[in-house]
Protein backbone atom coordinates (compact mmCIF):
# COMPACT_ATOMS: atom_id res chain seq x y z
CA UNK A 1 0.00 0.00 0.00
CA UNK A 2 1.18 3.53 -0.73
CA UNK A 3 1.58 5.92 2.19
CA UNK A 4 1.17 9.44 0.84
CA UNK A 5 -0.34 12.10 3.08
CA UNK A 6 -3.55 11.96 1.04
CA UNK A 7 -3.72 8.17 1.40
CA UNK A 8 -3.27 8.38 5.15
CA UNK A 9 -5.93 11.07 5.46
CA UNK A 10 -8.46 9.15 3.34
CA UNK A 11 -7.87 5.93 5.25
CA UNK A 12 -8.01 7.74 8.55
CA UNK A 13 -11.47 9.08 7.79
CA UNK A 14 -12.91 5.67 7.05
CA UNK A 15 -15.00 3.74 9.49
CA UNK A 16 -14.05 0.26 10.64
CA UNK A 17 -13.78 -2.40 7.95
CA UNK A 18 -16.36 -5.18 8.35
CA UNK A 19 -14.95 -8.72 8.62
CA UNK A 20 -14.62 -10.42 5.22
CA UNK A 21 -14.15 -14.13 4.60
CA UNK A 22 -11.63 -14.59 1.73
CA UNK A 23 -13.13 -18.00 0.92
CA UNK A 24 -16.68 -16.78 0.41
CA UNK A 25 -18.04 -14.49 -2.31
CA UNK A 26 -20.16 -11.54 -1.19
CA UNK A 27 -23.00 -12.50 -3.49
CA UNK A 28 -24.24 -12.81 -7.04
CA UNK A 29 -26.58 -10.91 -9.35
CA UNK A 30 -28.10 -12.05 -12.64
CA UNK A 31 -29.42 -9.26 -14.82
CA UNK A 32 -29.83 -8.12 -18.41
CA UNK A 33 -27.72 -5.57 -20.22
CA UNK A 34 -27.62 -4.12 -23.70
CA UNK A 35 -24.56 -4.86 -25.79
CA UNK A 36 -23.09 -2.87 -28.70
CA UNK A 37 -24.62 -5.30 -31.20
CA UNK A 38 -28.05 -4.17 -30.04
CA UNK A 39 -28.89 -7.43 -28.32
CA UNK A 40 -29.77 -7.77 -24.65
CA UNK A 41 -27.45 -10.19 -22.89
CA UNK A 42 -28.00 -12.14 -19.68
CA UNK A 43 -25.05 -11.62 -17.30
CA UNK A 44 -24.01 -13.15 -14.00
CA UNK A 45 -21.96 -10.95 -11.67
CA UNK A 46 -20.01 -12.57 -8.84
CA UNK A 47 -18.82 -10.16 -6.17
CA UNK A 48 -15.54 -11.66 -4.99
CA UNK A 49 -13.67 -11.13 -1.73
CA UNK A 50 -9.95 -10.46 -1.88
CA UNK A 51 -7.10 -8.01 -1.33
CA UNK A 52 -7.76 -4.29 -1.13
CA UNK A 53 -6.83 -1.98 -4.01
CA UNK A 54 -3.61 -0.05 -3.29
CA UNK A 55 -4.63 3.18 -5.03
CA UNK A 56 -6.79 4.73 -2.25
CA UNK A 57 -9.16 6.73 -4.44
CA UNK A 58 -11.01 9.43 -2.53
CA UNK A 59 -14.44 8.24 -3.70
CA UNK A 60 -13.98 4.52 -3.16
CA UNK A 61 -16.31 2.55 -0.91
CA UNK A 62 -15.24 -0.89 -2.17
CA UNK A 63 -12.54 -1.22 0.51
CA UNK A 64 -15.34 -2.39 2.83
CA UNK A 65 -15.54 -5.63 0.86
CA UNK A 66 -11.84 -6.51 0.94
CA UNK A 67 -9.49 -8.36 3.28
CA UNK A 68 -6.29 -7.33 4.99
CA UNK A 69 -3.26 -8.65 3.13
CA UNK A 70 -3.05 -10.54 -0.18
CA UNK A 71 -5.74 -12.88 -1.47
CA UNK A 72 -4.90 -16.48 -0.50
CA UNK A 73 -4.01 -18.88 -3.31
CA UNK A 74 -7.09 -20.89 -4.26
CA UNK A 75 -9.60 -18.57 -2.60
CA UNK A 76 -11.00 -16.99 -5.76
CA UNK A 77 -11.54 -20.26 -7.65
CA UNK A 78 -13.31 -21.61 -4.56
CA UNK A 79 -15.57 -18.55 -4.41
CA UNK A 80 -16.40 -18.86 -8.11
CA UNK A 81 -17.06 -22.59 -7.88
CA UNK A 82 -19.40 -22.14 -4.93
CA UNK A 83 -21.22 -19.25 -6.57
CA UNK A 84 -21.74 -21.16 -9.82
CA UNK A 85 -23.14 -24.09 -7.85
CA UNK A 86 -25.87 -21.89 -6.38
CA UNK A 87 -26.97 -19.97 -9.50
CA UNK A 88 -29.06 -21.09 -12.44
CA UNK A 89 -26.83 -20.13 -15.36
CA UNK A 90 -29.30 -21.15 -18.03
CA UNK A 91 -29.34 -18.46 -20.68
CA UNK A 92 -26.44 -16.59 -19.08
CA UNK A 93 -23.99 -15.45 -21.78
CA UNK A 94 -21.53 -13.43 -19.69
CA UNK A 95 -19.81 -13.76 -16.33
CA UNK A 96 -18.48 -10.69 -14.51
CA UNK A 97 -15.83 -11.21 -11.86
CA UNK A 98 -15.79 -8.07 -9.72
CA UNK A 99 -13.27 -8.31 -6.88
CA UNK A 100 -13.54 -4.76 -5.43
CA UNK A 101 -9.93 -4.26 -6.48
CA UNK A 102 -7.79 -4.87 -9.57
CA UNK A 103 -8.00 -8.20 -11.35
CA UNK A 104 -4.48 -7.85 -12.71
CA UNK A 105 -2.88 -6.97 -9.38
CA UNK A 106 -1.02 -10.09 -8.22
CA UNK A 107 -1.89 -9.35 -4.58
CA UNK A 108 -5.58 -9.38 -5.45
CA UNK A 109 -5.62 -12.26 -7.95
CA UNK A 110 -2.73 -14.73 -7.65
CA UNK A 111 -1.38 -15.55 -11.10
CA UNK A 112 -1.36 -19.26 -10.27
CA UNK A 113 -5.16 -19.09 -9.94
CA UNK A 114 -5.76 -17.66 -13.41
CA UNK A 115 -5.82 -20.97 -15.33
CA UNK A 116 -8.45 -22.40 -12.98
CA UNK A 117 -10.48 -19.19 -13.14
CA UNK A 118 -10.34 -19.34 -16.94
CA UNK A 119 -11.51 -22.96 -16.81
CA UNK A 120 -14.47 -22.02 -14.61
CA UNK A 121 -15.42 -19.28 -17.10
CA UNK A 122 -15.42 -21.70 -20.06
CA UNK A 123 -19.24 -21.99 -20.29
CA UNK A 124 -19.60 -18.25 -20.92
CA UNK A 125 -19.06 -16.41 -24.18
CA UNK A 126 -17.99 -13.21 -22.43
CA UNK A 127 -15.87 -12.61 -19.33
CA UNK A 128 -15.67 -9.17 -17.69
CA UNK A 129 -13.12 -8.19 -15.07
CA UNK A 130 -12.23 -4.78 -13.62
CA UNK A 131 -8.77 -3.30 -13.13
CA UNK A 132 -6.98 0.04 -12.85
CA UNK A 133 -5.53 1.14 -16.19
CA UNK A 134 -2.04 1.00 -14.68
CA UNK A 135 -2.36 -2.76 -14.19
CA UNK A 136 -3.20 -3.52 -17.82
CA UNK A 137 -0.33 -5.32 -19.53
CA UNK A 138 1.13 -8.72 -20.31
CA UNK A 139 -0.90 -10.48 -17.60
CA UNK A 140 -4.06 -9.18 -19.25
CA UNK A 141 -3.04 -10.62 -22.59
CA UNK A 142 -2.14 -13.99 -21.08
CA UNK A 143 -5.50 -14.24 -19.32
CA UNK A 144 -7.31 -13.38 -22.57
CA UNK A 145 -5.46 -16.25 -24.26
CA UNK A 146 -6.46 -18.67 -21.49
CA UNK A 147 -10.16 -17.93 -21.89
CA UNK A 148 -12.40 -19.80 -24.27
CA UNK A 149 -14.71 -16.78 -24.36
CA UNK A 150 -14.03 -13.13 -25.10
CA UNK A 151 -12.41 -10.90 -22.48
CA UNK A 152 -13.79 -7.49 -21.53
CA UNK A 153 -11.79 -5.25 -19.21
CA UNK A 154 -13.59 -2.57 -17.20
CA UNK A 155 -11.52 0.48 -16.27
CA UNK A 156 -12.36 3.63 -14.37
CA UNK A 157 -11.76 6.72 -16.46
CA UNK A 158 -13.85 8.68 -13.93
CA UNK A 159 -13.58 12.13 -15.55
CA UNK A 160 -11.55 14.09 -18.07
CA UNK A 161 -11.98 17.33 -16.10
CA UNK A 162 -8.44 18.70 -15.68
CA UNK A 163 -8.93 19.89 -12.11
CA UNK A 164 -10.53 16.77 -10.68
CA UNK A 165 -7.56 14.40 -10.81
CA UNK A 166 -5.96 15.80 -7.65
CA UNK A 167 -9.14 15.32 -5.62
CA UNK A 168 -9.74 11.80 -6.98
CA UNK A 169 -6.32 10.58 -5.73
CA UNK A 170 -6.55 7.84 -8.36
CA UNK A 171 -3.01 8.15 -9.77
CA UNK A 172 -4.31 8.04 -13.32
CA UNK A 173 -3.67 10.48 -16.12
CA UNK A 174 -5.30 10.40 -19.54
CA UNK A 175 -2.09 9.24 -21.21
CA UNK A 176 -2.03 6.09 -19.07
CA UNK A 177 -5.69 5.41 -19.79
CA UNK A 178 -5.01 5.92 -23.50
CA UNK A 179 -2.11 3.45 -23.49
CA UNK A 180 -4.23 0.81 -21.77
CA UNK A 181 -6.98 1.29 -24.33
CA UNK A 182 -4.50 1.06 -27.20
CA UNK A 183 -3.14 -2.24 -25.89
CA UNK A 184 -6.60 -3.71 -25.43
CA UNK A 185 -7.84 -2.59 -28.84
CA UNK A 186 -4.67 -3.88 -30.50
CA UNK A 187 -5.27 -7.35 -29.03
CA UNK A 188 -9.02 -7.39 -29.72
CA UNK A 189 -10.02 -7.20 -26.05
CA UNK A 190 -13.25 -5.35 -25.28
CA UNK A 191 -13.28 -2.22 -23.13
CA UNK A 192 -15.86 -1.09 -20.61
CA UNK A 193 -15.32 2.29 -18.96
CA UNK A 194 -16.70 3.88 -15.82
CA UNK A 195 -17.27 7.63 -15.64
CA UNK A 196 -18.45 9.61 -12.63
CA UNK A 197 -21.35 11.99 -12.28
CA UNK A 198 -20.48 14.52 -9.58
CA UNK A 199 -16.72 13.99 -9.47
CA UNK A 200 -15.04 16.11 -6.76
CA UNK A 201 -13.44 19.24 -8.12
CA UNK A 202 -16.03 19.59 -10.91
CA UNK A 203 -18.43 22.50 -10.32
CA UNK A 204 -22.00 21.25 -9.81
CA UNK A 205 -23.30 23.32 -12.71
CA UNK A 206 -20.73 21.66 -15.01
CA UNK A 207 -21.03 18.08 -13.80
CA UNK A 208 -23.38 16.86 -16.54
CA UNK A 209 -21.26 18.48 -19.25
CA UNK A 210 -18.06 16.84 -18.00
CA UNK A 211 -19.76 13.48 -17.57
CA UNK A 212 -20.86 13.61 -21.20
CA UNK A 213 -17.40 14.71 -22.34
CA UNK A 214 -15.83 11.86 -20.38
CA UNK A 215 -18.20 9.29 -21.90
CA UNK A 216 -17.39 10.62 -25.35
CA UNK A 217 -13.66 10.40 -24.59
CA UNK A 218 -13.97 6.77 -23.51
CA UNK A 219 -15.95 5.95 -26.65
CA UNK A 220 -13.35 7.62 -28.86
CA UNK A 221 -10.67 5.42 -27.27
CA UNK A 222 -12.45 2.16 -27.89
CA UNK A 223 -14.89 1.65 -25.04
CA UNK A 224 -17.80 -0.43 -26.27
CA UNK A 225 -19.73 0.17 -23.04
CA UNK A 226 -19.66 3.19 -20.75
CA UNK A 227 -21.35 3.15 -17.36
CA UNK A 228 -22.18 6.45 -15.66
CA UNK A 229 -21.84 6.13 -11.88
CA UNK A 230 -23.35 8.82 -9.64
CA UNK A 231 -20.93 9.72 -6.87
CA UNK A 232 -21.68 8.46 -3.39
CA UNK A 233 -20.60 9.76 -0.04
CA UNK A 234 -20.23 7.83 3.19
CA UNK A 235 -16.50 7.16 3.38
CA UNK A 236 -15.52 10.32 5.24
CA UNK A 237 -13.35 11.88 2.54
CA UNK A 238 -16.30 12.83 0.34
CA UNK A 239 -17.92 14.52 3.31
CA UNK A 240 -14.68 16.43 3.92
CA UNK A 241 -14.60 17.57 0.29
CA UNK A 242 -18.26 18.53 0.46
CA UNK A 243 -17.59 20.70 3.52
CA UNK A 244 -14.90 22.50 1.50
CA UNK A 245 -17.27 23.12 -1.40
CA UNK A 246 -15.38 20.68 -3.62
CA UNK A 247 -18.10 18.05 -3.92
CA UNK A 248 -21.83 18.35 -4.48
CA UNK A 249 -23.82 15.10 -4.44
CA UNK A 250 -25.40 14.56 -7.87
CA UNK A 251 -29.15 14.52 -8.41
CA UNK A 252 -31.52 12.21 -10.21
CA UNK A 253 -32.26 15.02 -12.67
CA UNK A 254 -28.55 15.28 -13.51
CA UNK A 255 -28.29 11.53 -14.01
CA UNK A 256 -31.23 11.63 -16.41
CA UNK A 257 -29.74 14.54 -18.30
CA UNK A 258 -26.36 12.82 -18.64
CA UNK A 259 -27.91 9.66 -20.06
CA UNK A 260 -30.24 11.60 -22.38
CA UNK A 261 -27.24 13.40 -23.86
CA UNK A 262 -25.13 10.25 -24.20
CA UNK A 263 -27.70 8.04 -25.91
CA UNK A 264 -26.92 9.39 -29.40
CA UNK A 265 -23.34 8.07 -29.20
CA UNK A 266 -22.77 5.58 -32.01
CA UNK A 267 -21.15 2.16 -31.57
CA UNK A 268 -20.94 2.64 -27.80
CA UNK A 269 -23.58 1.61 -25.27
CA UNK A 270 -23.94 4.18 -22.49
CA UNK A 271 -25.93 3.22 -19.40
CA UNK A 272 -26.34 4.54 -15.89
CA UNK A 273 -25.40 2.53 -12.81
CA UNK A 274 -28.58 1.99 -10.80
CA UNK A 275 -26.88 0.43 -7.79
CA UNK A 276 -28.33 2.08 -4.69
CA UNK A 277 -30.23 4.50 -6.94
CA UNK A 278 -32.91 4.95 -4.26
CA UNK A 279 -30.59 7.36 -2.42
CA UNK A 280 -31.23 9.84 -5.25
CA UNK A 281 -34.99 9.38 -4.99
CA UNK A 282 -35.75 12.62 -3.15
CA UNK A 283 -39.15 13.40 -4.67
CA UNK A 284 -42.05 11.17 -3.55
CA UNK A 285 -44.10 12.18 -6.57
CA UNK A 286 -41.85 11.27 -9.50
CA UNK A 287 -38.69 9.47 -8.41
CA UNK A 288 -40.02 5.99 -9.11
CA UNK A 289 -41.15 6.99 -12.60
CA UNK A 290 -37.73 8.53 -13.30
CA UNK A 291 -35.89 5.42 -12.14
CA UNK A 292 -38.12 3.16 -14.24
CA UNK A 293 -37.45 5.38 -17.25
CA UNK A 294 -33.70 5.02 -16.70
CA UNK A 295 -34.04 1.24 -16.47
CA UNK A 296 -35.91 1.10 -19.77
CA UNK A 297 -33.42 3.36 -21.54
CA UNK A 298 -30.53 1.26 -20.21
CA UNK A 299 -32.00 -1.81 -21.91
CA UNK A 300 -33.48 -0.26 -25.04
CA UNK A 301 -31.05 2.51 -25.84
CA UNK A 302 -33.84 4.77 -27.04
CA UNK A 303 -34.77 8.19 -25.71
CA UNK A 304 -38.09 8.50 -23.93
CA UNK A 305 -40.17 11.57 -23.12
CA UNK A 306 -39.00 13.14 -19.87
CA UNK A 307 -40.96 12.71 -16.67
CA UNK A 308 -42.75 15.92 -15.66
CA UNK A 309 -43.21 16.90 -12.02
CA UNK A 310 -44.43 20.25 -10.77
CA UNK A 311 -42.91 19.53 -7.37
CA UNK A 312 -39.27 19.09 -8.36
CA UNK A 313 -38.57 19.95 -11.99
CA UNK A 314 -35.74 22.50 -12.21
CA UNK A 315 -37.00 26.01 -12.95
Amino acid sequence: MSTSAADRRIRGLRGPKPPVDPWKAHGTVVDDERRPNGLVERALTIFLAGAECPFTCSFCDLWRYTIEGPTPHGALPKQIEDALATVDTGGVARIKLYNASNFFDRRAVPVEDLPRIAELCAPFGGVTVESHASTIGSATLRFAEQLSGRLEVAMGLETTHPGASFHLNKRLDLERFDRACELLVEHDIDIRAFVLLGAPGVPAEETVEWTVRSAEYAAQHGAAIVSIIPMRGGNGEMERLESLGLFTPPTLHQLESALDRCLPLRRTVVTVDLWDIERLATCPHCSDARIQRLKRMNLRGHAEPPVSCLACDPA
